[in-house]
This record gives structure tokens, C-alpha cells and sequence, in this order.
């Protein structure tokens, strides 16, 4: 299995970033927060994943260990696969997930495309316990720093990927462009929570 990767960042698209290690450039799919830090021709480090299936691996890659032992465990739960996986950690920093847990918050997990009512109470009964106790740690920047060029891009592909069409997309971009606008260097990540809160009041 490979643990992590450390290398220059060769190219970057809607949900993956291609990494070149040792002359090879490895395909690694990402949470738009943490593609948000990656700049092509600088160097980085992800914590990965492999997952292994009859026909392909595939290296998911994360900011720190702490995604990427989340990621793992939520793959634990009945019905969760990794890019549910995934979806979850772009919509949730690994504490929040904790905290929802932790609080049997099903709302908080039916933020996330892909999951009802039904099946948010489901991964609160499996995942009690498995997640660990909330460690309070703050939302942070991840792999890097967050970028105000190309967030409009970055947010809309991160919505397409988990699902929505490209017309729903565009509404919820425009939708939190006011915060967005509000900083100079807007969170892709935090933008993408809100835009998901407003098209799950819809």
C-alpha cells in the first residue's frame, strides 16, 4: 500500500491532482479543499489511500493522516464506498464528522449528497464509537493555503462530482458568491458546505 506521496504537483483537474514522484506522475483523487492548496510545479505532500478493486486502484489523497484515517474508517460502515467516503470529508472536516457522531446530529450527515434521513441514522448506529471522541480541532486550510483565483471553477466541478447537475451548479455558485466575495482568499471547502446547505433547502 502507499502511505503517502511527496513530490511536485504536475497537473491539476476538477478532482484529482497528478503528483510526479521519481519521474512517474500518480493520479490522486482529492477533496476540493484540499486540491485548493495545490499549485502545479510545487512541491507536496498527501497521505493516500489505495483502494483496490478487481479492475483498477485507485489513490485517494488527503492533507493530513487524520482525513485519511477518517476516510478509512467510514468505509467500515455498511453501504459507505469510497467515494461516499470521500463526499463526506469534502463536506466535513474529520472533527465535524466526530461531533456528528458523537451528538447523533443526522442532519449534519444528510448534508452530504448521497445520504437521506434513513441512511444518516444508519451510519450514526454503525459509526458510534469508531470515529473516536471530538478533538475540537479548528477547520483549517488544507495541503496549503485556500485560493481566491478559480473558485468558481474549483466549487463548481466539486458539485458536479458529487452529483449535481450543471444547472444546480451554477445557481448554488452564485448563490454563495456574496461570501466568497467577502474574503480575499476564499475557503473552497467552506464554500462548498454552503452551497450544499442551500441546495438541501430546495
Amino acid at each position: 500500500m502507499i502511505a503517502f506521496v511527496t513530490g511536485s504537483v504536475a497537473a491539476l483537474g476538477p478532482d484529482f491532482a497528478t503528483v510526479e514522484v521519481g519521474g512517474v506522475g500518480l493520479t490522486v483523487y482529492c477533496a476540493p479543499r484540499t486540491l485548493a492548496g495545490l499549485r502545479v510545479g510545487e512541491p507536496v505532500r498527501l497521505a493516500t489511500s489505495m483502494v483496490v478493486r478487481e479492475d483498477s486502484l485507485t489513490l485517494f489523497g488527503f492533507a493530513d493522516d487524520d482525513e485519511k484515517n477518517t476516510f478509512e474508517i467510514l468505509q467500515r460502515a455498511q453501504g459507505v464506498g469510497p467515494k461516499l467516503a470521500q463526499a463526506m470529508i469534502a463536506v466535513h472536516t474529520p472533527d465535524e464528522l466526530r461531533h456528528a457522531i458523537a451528538a447523533g446530529d443526522d442532519k449534519a450527515l444528510t448534508a452530504v449528497p448521497g445520504i437521506g434521513k434513513k441512511g444518516a441514522q444508519k451510519l450514526l448506529l454503525d459509526l458510534k464509537d469508531k470515529l473516536g471522541a471530538p478533538t475540537g480541532t479548528a477547520r483549517r486550510g488544507t495541503a496549503g493555503r485556500p485560493v481566491a483565483a478559480g473558485w468558481r471553477d474549483q466549487l463548481h466541478a466539486a458539485l458536479v462530482g458529487l452529483g449535481y447537475a450543471p444547472r444546480e451548479a451554477d445557481s448554488a455558485v452564485d448563490a454563495v458568491a456574496p461570501e466568497a466575495e467577502e474574503s480575499a482568499t476564499p475557503d473552497v471547502g467552506a464554500l462548498l458546505k454552503s452551497a450544499l446547505r442551500g441546495l438541501n433547502r430546495r
